[in-house]
């Protein structure tokens, strides 16, 4: 244990070591933040650039800038974003001297021209970007939102290489990935199961978002133990000079959330602390009788589905930018599967997420490098209880510490380098369909150190080569992981990119590979017993494992954004519950293979009053792995859907731009599922070893005897239309009103939920819904 603490201490001193050899003495360097004037809240990827010269930079997710290595002299520094005034100061810069600067602009209703510098082009030119899609809270907003009630899972839906699996039970699968090989975090803190079972919410307010960041395929050595996609989401910190919220009222749910000044600045841009506190609660399974009855089934028993979001943060924001967030949260979540005849419950569910922690960015005065770190603990269980099963549970926790050192280089460059040490608990007790248990208890200290370099050339060629040394300590094992992404600007509107990379995770997921739908999320550890793979040989290493290759063409026309991306993901190993074990002698757990590949086209249009977002995929995911014959079988992925398209458009209208107009529409081809081959009576593992009872006379259950073929049969296509129209009403200057009317389910598809295996009865998704919702802002 002292000799880790021994490494984990030469590694932080090496990582500042860097950070004081980047700084320079015959040059000087302009840092600071950008801010917004009437929130206070850091405006991010914003264009910061000295007047008359090739000098500038973007700022990050924190609203950081620096520029460095710059002569001495005097500069006029500049900030430019759409919407917001230029803000110019005047500076007198000295060899050595690291200056602090901080921006603030005032957002305006007219765009900015002349000086102005579009930064979300820059971003473009600049990054490379391959598998990532940025969403804003704006775009959020736009989409035709079930219940009137905006919420990134649903916008999710319409990014490149995501597969939604449907309104009730849905997860999100992106690109060849299962959502346990998804890393989804907030500021930077994992949240292991963010969507609830309804299918349609998540459990992050939408009002509380800066940004979300989603990478599908190929991204760089910041993220680890993930083998197939990061979604990033980052929060306001809160205004810092006034308080203002909002309360909204829906038949799904009510939102209420606050933020404001704790301790305002004393001077402008002086030292505050500001909190944002959020509540969601859903009462879908009381409105769906009392509201929907009279639709019929299945509004009139009632749609089971509840929860409850708590989220807080307090950030403390220094005179000179920096800041120490701390936070909390509590998520809870119910559910229940009802039988499509008599509607009775024939399962519940239950998850519960909590957790807590602080995280914080600081530039120290006289370096030009930004030092930013967390530090958190979380706790997830879920429990299954359905009729005619015993119970299952299951549980991960744990904390996740790290520091990541960012020093911005000339020309839109940078370096940057970091170290996280986590430690994590998990738990199962788990019941495959043979009534056979599966108990683990394991514990897991993981550290990770990367190092990313990306280097403009001129605004033609980018690099950025990165690699990641994982150490797994319960499997005793580092694994070097080495990421590549590039970026060539044939034209200021034309560009190729492309990302590749080595992937590790010791998360291992207990979803089925047989059934799309799943209420039954849980985790755990990588097993350390013996694995073997489809040829019966025992595996090197109990990690699961997977390769990147993205390309992919950006092309610029006019107001129209076209992004083509062809990728490919070789899942190499991929660790899997053994649901074929019949005996108390059979292996829990089986290693397979995976191969996923696809193609994406994505268009977007926003000009003026009208935004358009269209997305076209096709894709192949089949896995490898031991099929019910005890044989070696390759069958499609239970999320296997072929073709997807997403249509999103939406126009402002009215005089002073307060009516809003969306359509949203989706088509996918059919999931692939098990056939049932038949039934039969299990007497199970309980009743068989009992040497007191006779299994001849002894009452059984019935069990579905599935097809040889797994996944052999595919169910019906999806395709559904939204719509939705706001109106805003303007109370006062700082009050406000949206009334916004949707149908989801337009046309009222009968989109296949799930067929019971045992009645043959077809059970649908959310049929035609009408709402109405209010949200007051003040």
């Amino acid at each position: 244990m002292l000799q880790k603490r021994r490494y984990l201490i030469s590694a932080i001193l090496l990582l500042l070591s860097f950070a004081s050899f980047a700084q320079q003495t015959t040059t000087g360097t302009i840092k600071g933040f950008v801010y917004d004037k009437r929130t206070g809240e850091p405006l991010i990827y914003t264009n910061v650039r000295l007047l008359g010269t090739k000098y500038g930079v973007q700022t990050d997710v924190n609203g950081f800038y620096s520029i460095p290595q710059l002569p001495p002299g005097i500069y006029q520094l500049f900030t430019t974003l759409v919407g917001y005034d230029t803000a110019k100061v005047t500076i007198s810069l000295k060899a050595g001297q690291v200056l602090s600067q901080k921006l603030s602009i005032e957002p305006k209703e007219v765009q900015l021209t002349g000086v102005e510098v579009n930064a979300h082009k820059t971003e473009k030119i600049t990054h490379i970007n391959a598998g990532t899609t940025t969403i804003t809270p704006r775009e959020i907003k736009s989409l035709p939102s079930v219940g009137g009630e905006p919420d990134v899972t649903q916008f999710l839906q319409v990014v490149p290489g995501v597969v939604f699996t449907g309104d009730q039970g849905g997860q999100l699968y992106i690109r060849g990935g299962s959502p346990a090989q998804t890393g989804i975090l907030l500021d930077g803190v994992t949240i292991y199961n963010p969507f609830h079972s309804i299918g349609l919410f998540s459990v992050f307010e939408t009002d509380a978002i800066r940004s979300v960041d989603v990478q599908s395929a190929g991204f760089n050595a910041e993220h680890g133990n993930r083998t197939s996609a990061i979604l990033d989401i980052h929060t306001i910190d809160g205004n810092k000079n006034r308080t203002e919220g909002l309360v909204s009222v829906s038949p799904f749910m009510t939102r209420a959330m606050l933020q404001g000044p704790i301790k305002k600045a004393k001077k402008d841009n002086g030292t505050s602390i500001t909190y944002v506190l959020s509540l969601k609660d859903s009462y879908l399974d009381q409105t769906s009788k009392s509201i929907y009855g009279g639709f019929g089934e299945p509004f009139k028993s009632g749609l089971p589905y509840s929860f409850t979001d708590l989220y807080g943060k307090v950030s403390v924001i220094g005179e000179n930018g920096s800041k120490v967030n701390a936070f909390g949260f509590n998520f809870t979540d119910n559910a229940q599967l009802l039988d499509p005849i008599l509607h009775n419950e024939t399962a519940n569910f239950k998850w519960t997420a909590t957790g807590g922690g602080a995280t914080f960015a600081v530039s120290p005065s006289g370096s030009s490098t930004l030092i930013d770190g967390k530090f958190a603990y979380s706790n997830y269980t879920i429990n299954d209880n359905e009729a005619g099963y015993n119970p299952r549970s299951s549980g991960i926790g744990g904390f996740e510490t790290g520091i990541n050192l960012t020093n911005f280089l000339p020309g839109y460059s940078e370096l940057k380098y970091g170290l996280e040490v986590s430690g994590f608990h998990t738990t199962l007790n788990y019941y495959n369909g043979y009534g056979y248990s599966t108990v683990l208890d394991r514990q897991n200290t993981l550290a990770g150190l990367y190092v990313m370099w990306r280097k403009d050339f001129s605004d033609k060629f980018v690099m950025e080569p990165s690699i990641r040394f994982q150490y797994y300590s319960e499997l005793s094992k580092v694994s070097p992981e080495p990421r590549l992404g590039l970026k060539y600007n044939i034209s200021e509107n034309v560009r190729l990119k492309f990302a590749a990379g080595v992937y590790t995770q010791d998360i291992i997921s207990t979803k089925s590979d047989r059934d799309i739908v799943n209420f039954f999320t849980g985790f755990l550890l990588s097993p350390d017993q013996t694995v073997k793979n489809v040829n019966g040989d025992p595996i090197s290493t109990n990690l699961q494992k997977a390769y990147h290759l993205l390309g992919g063409l950006e092309v610029d026309l006019n107001q129209v954004e076209l992004n083509l991306e062809p990728w490919y993901k070789n899942f190499a190993q991929d660790i899997i519950l053994n649901r074929n074990k019949q005996y108390a002698s059979d292996p829990d757990f089986t290693s397979g293979t995976g191969k996923a590949f696809g193609v994406d086209l994505s268009g977007k249009y926003s000009h003026k009053r009208i935004y358009f977002w269209g997305v076209v995929s096709f894709q192949q995911v089949n896995y490898n792995n031991i099929g019910p014959d005890g044989t070696a079988q390759t069958y499609p992925a239970p999320f296997d859907r072929r073709f997807n398209l997403n249509l999103l458009g939406s126009y402002t209208a009215g005089k002073k731009r307060d009516w809003e107009i969306s359509l949203r529409y989706n088509a996918g081809s059919p999931f692939p599922f098990t056939q049932t081959q038949g039934f039969y009576e299990n007497i199970g593992p309980a009743l068989s070893n009992n040497l007191g009872s006779n299994y001849l006379t002894a009452n059984g259950s019935i069990a579905t005897l599935y097809a040889s073929d797994i996944n052999g049969g595919r169910l019906s296509w999806y395709h559904r239309l939204d719509f939705s129209v706001k109106k805003d009403f303007k109370l006062s200057k700082n009050s406000l009103l949206d009334a916004t009317a949707s149908i989801t389910n337009l046309y009222d598809r009968n989109n296949i939920f799930y067929v019971n295996r045992l009645t043959n009865t077809r059970v649908y998704q959310l049929p035609l819904i009408p709402s109405l919702n209010l949200t007051w802002h003040f």
